[in-house]
């Protein structure tokens, strides 16, 4: 084991792969010279050539159609996309052509894809750095959406996207890029997609949420469990689709009461769909309904630091208060 922060359990993973496939193509923006806004494939251009990193226009839309083209000629590309928030002109070819490509040809082709992109707020990145897009792509079968939180889920579901047929979504909060760390295997070990990992055991209460919200509930059930001895399990859902309904469900029969929380908009999140199951699959399980945590229905994240921190309703001092209540409930 090795203690790395997530940006470099990815960056690590990323060129162990690279160094081990020579069908494995990177392109992006600014990935090549100047390796990446978060310098995940510094010195790469160097190293494997400009035919591996390959510096694009600021086109989405030509990132990943021309990754799809790869895909579909027996190339494994990494289509890198600047910031989240930048993805929407390339919707049509991740719905349409990428997610499709396997249904509309019987089975005879798939998309090995896998784009990368920073994603989320509290990194005071305003309205274009700080939007959370999750659900959106959630949404659309023939997709894998992922999103790690430590970096060893990074690194191992990092790679098992790599091996994967089909394209994924493979979504990096950035404030966990440096902010968080822990021991990554120094082998490459892989974590598999639609497999959810319980980060903290408990009787009380569930908690199912993913990405860097993972660390604010399992830093709010810590206090609570010091202060009020309440056990709350932390279920870390590591990929949205497919999502591990069976592991959700195993933890809120335990428990008998289930918050959800995500940092996206509230309403039409991926909370919305999670909670729907639990009620529908554990109705006679629960002991109180079913809540939700998520960001207020506004446009988009504020730079100011108050406002910035008023749309993250999933702090600490927030969640705190919110799974004391539902345990009481």
């Amino acid at each position: 084991m090795t203690e790395k922060n997530v940006v470099t359990a990815i960056r690590d993973a990323l060129h162990d792969e690279m160094a081990n496939d020579e069908r494995i193509v990177l392109l992006g923006e600014d990935v090549g010279a100047r390796g990446g806004v978060f310098r995940v494939s510094l010195g790469w251009l160097e190293e494997f050539g400009e035919d591996r990193v390959i510096d694009t226009p600021l086109a989405e839309s030509a990132i990943v159609g021309v990754a799809i083209g790869m895909a579909l000629h027996g190339l494994l590309p990494v289509a890198e996309i600047q910031f989240a928030d930048f993805i929407h002109p390339a919707y049509d070819q991740i719905v349409s052509e990428a997610a499709r490509i396997r249904y509309r040809s019987n089975g005879d082709f798939g998309c090995p894809l896998v784009i990368r992109t920073p994603c989320g707020g509290g990194i005071h990145g305003a309205l274009y750095h700080s939007q959370s897009i999750e659900a959106a792509y959630a949404h659309v079968p023939g997709l894998k959406v992922v999103m790690p939180s430590t970096p060893a889920d990074a690194a191992g579901l990092l790679r098992s996207a790599l091996r994967d047929p089909d394209p994924v979504l493979f979504l990096e909060h950035k404030k966990a890029y440096r902010a968080v760390t822990g021991d990554v295997p120094d082998v490459s070990a892989t974590t598999p997609i639609g497999v959810a990992d319980v980060k903290r055991e408990g009787d009380d209460l569930s908690v199912i949420t993913y990405g860097y919200d993972v660390h604010r509930c399992l830093e709010a059930a810590a206090r609570l469990h010091e202060d009020e001895g309440v056990d709350v399990e932390v279920v870390d859902v590591r990929t949205l689709v497919p999502l591990d309904v069976a592991t959700i469900l195993g933890s809120v029969r335990k428990t008998s009461r289930a918050l959800v929380v995500h940092e996206d908009n509230r309403t039409y999140g991926a909370g919305g769909e999670i909670a729907a199951t639990i009620a529908e699959e554990a109705f006679y399980d629960l002991d109180a309904p079913v809540r939700r945590i998520g960001g207020p229905d506004v446009p988009a994240m504020p730079f100011a630091a108050p406002l910035e921190h008023a749309f993250l309703e999933p702090e600490p001092d927030h969640l705190y208060r919110a799974m004391r209540d539902l345990a009481a409930a």
